[in-house]
């Protein structure tokens, strides 16, 4: 699994989400997703398997955390492209607020 895939699910960016803010096992993510701990397992080797999580063993506990290396590969390669939203979303930006100043005149 690479980068690309690992991010298509949504359970898994929430489990990125999650470890990103603190390393969690795989019990605290169970609570946090609200499925299954064979489905969590799953998603975590899959994350493990396109490198964007480590494991740190810890007596009986598996600790998961973010290796950010894999995203910012991916952020260096998106970088090109975000002058292409960041110009949509200034012209978005625009014209709600000539919407608003349109609204507060009538």
């Amino acid at each position: 699994m690479n980068t690309y895939s690992a991010l298509s699910d949504p359970n898994r960016r929430l489990i990125l989400d999650t470890v990103r803010r603190n390393p969690s096992t795989v019990s605290m993510l169970v609570e946090i997703l609200g499925i299954s701990q064979p489905a969590v397992s799953k998603q975590l080797r899959l994350l493990r398997e396109a490198g964007l999580l480590v494991v740190r063993p810890e007596q009986q506990r598996r600790w998961y955390e973010l290796n950010v290396e894999p995203l910012r590969e991916l952020g260096d390669w998106l970088e090109p492209y975000r002058h292409l939203w960041a110009n949509r979303i200034d012209a978005l930006e625009r014209h709600l607020d000539k919407i608003s100043e349109d609204t507060h005149e009538q």
